[in-house]
């Protein structure tokens, strides 16, 4: 079975006689739950009418590399930030020779030199192109990148040779798309993260909080759980939904989190605090609204929440722990205090003044750092932030 919801694929389409199958290729993304969007090079339009993948993708054609329809006339930067993988089926050898070389003169190649997703190859070319001693180089230099290629297959060819070079069939390459989102390091482990924030009640109606959307703690739950992980998600009263097949816990308080957590702890592998936990809470509760007097003030009076993070570190102590740090000043040494001492394996801040990556924001930009380490995940989208901190994660799994 193919599972491919929600995914967003950018196929682009070269000019070969494979490109007959892209209309079948397409079809079988969406019926498996893809977002498909086109681009054709000018070659390819003679092997494969654009209004017939139109129809079949539900989405318009992209051909220009200034798209006037596209905000701002930049098309190519806007395709680049939405894909979660690029795919070239059928890819040519002198598709396969610019790309190697960084070329940027058209639509598609300056969407993948622009985006951060996934790029797979699918060859189809003669065999005596497909073994020649310069496109074997080519290919090298884009598998050194960390470009994938699916095929090519081996068989009859429309120019009446055999052997390989004949691009794979759509069924076959959209199987391969789908295992790369479920094919991962983190499949069978169990991870428990937290996100959003917590309201610490005063009285029936009014409550200490803050600005915490949960958007960054619901992409980390998403892109775990699409990489093979078990996820339970702890999450503060947020107004988004979690991904389906992520098991969501949801809570006000910071002590209805801690005892949350006590129940999901154990057989957790990694854990991952990225609420905004509030720092204190009202030291009494009233029982009825609180009335206007005639007094100029009022004063509450606070108690410390628990350390729900330390929590996690002191009981998991094989096991590996991850926090995130909301900081308006002194991000890094602030971070680096919290990760010392809280014994942590990993922390992640950011700076929260900027509202461009707020609380609020759809981006983000971070900081990752370990007790060895330290790297700067450039603003982007929080669900790709979400993608790096993961990859991140990768050499502290034993």
């Amino acid at each position: 079975m193919i599972r491919l919801s929600n995914k967003k694929i950018l196929l682009c389409i070269t000019g070969g006689i494979a490109a007959y199958k892209t209309p079948e290729l397409t079809r079988i993304f969406k019926k498996n739950g893809a977002d498909v969007r086109i681009i054709m090079t000018e070659s390819s339009k003679e092997f494969v009418a654009p209004l017939s993948l139109q129809a079949v993708s539900g989405n318009q054609i992209h051909y220009s590399l200034i798209d006037e329809e596209a905000e701002l006339g930049m098309g190519h930067i806007e395709l680049a930030k939405w894909a979660d993988v690029i795919l070239i089926a059928p890819c040519t050898a002198e598709s396969i020779s610019r790309l190697s070389q960084g070329r940027a003169n058209d639509l598609m190649s300056a969407v993948i030199l622009a985006s951060d997703a996934d790029l797979f190859i699918a060859p189809a070319m003669n065999v005596k192109m497909w073994g020649d001693k310069v496109t074997q180089k080519n290919v090298k230099t884009l598998k050194i990148k960390n470009v994938n290629f699916i095929g090519p297959d081996s068989g009859d060819q429309a120019c009446g040779d055999v052997g390989e070079g004949r691009m794979s069939e759509p069924q076959d390459i959209a199987f391969a798309i789908a295992k790369s989102f479920s094919s991962s390091y983190l499949n069978g482990m169990r991870i428990l993260i937290t996100a959003g924030p917590t309201k610490e009640a005063i009285d029936p109606v009014r409550y200490l909080t803050n600005n915490s959307s949960g958007k960054m703690g619901y992409a980390l739950a998403e892109s775990a759980f699409l990489a093979g992980a078990q996820v339970d998600l702890v999450s503060g009263p947020v107004s988004i939904n979690a991904y389906e097949g992520v098991n969501l816990h949801k809570i006000n308080s910071a002590d209805e989190m801690l005892e949350k957590i006590k129940t999901l702890i154990n057989g957790i592998d990694i854990f991952i605090g990225c609420a905004a936990v509030a720092d204190f809470k009202p030291t009494n509760y009233i029982d009825s609204k609180i009335k206007k007097t005639d007094e100029n003030n009022m004063s509450i009076n606070l108690t410390k929440n628990p350390d729900i993070l330390k929590y996690a570190s002191e009981n998991m102590k094989d096991k590996i722990v991850i926090g995130f740090s909301a900081e308006t000043d002194n991000i890094i040494e602030n971070a680096r205090l919290k990760l010392s001492k809280k014994d942590l394996d990993m922390i992640i801040c950011n700076d929260v003044s900027d509202s461009s990556i707020g609380f609020d924001s759809d981006n983000n930009e971070v900081h990752i750092i370990t007790k060895d380490y330290e790297k700067k995940l450039h603003k982007k989208s929080k669900i790709r932030i979400a993608k790096e901190i993961l990859k991140n994660i990768e050499p502290l799994i034993n």
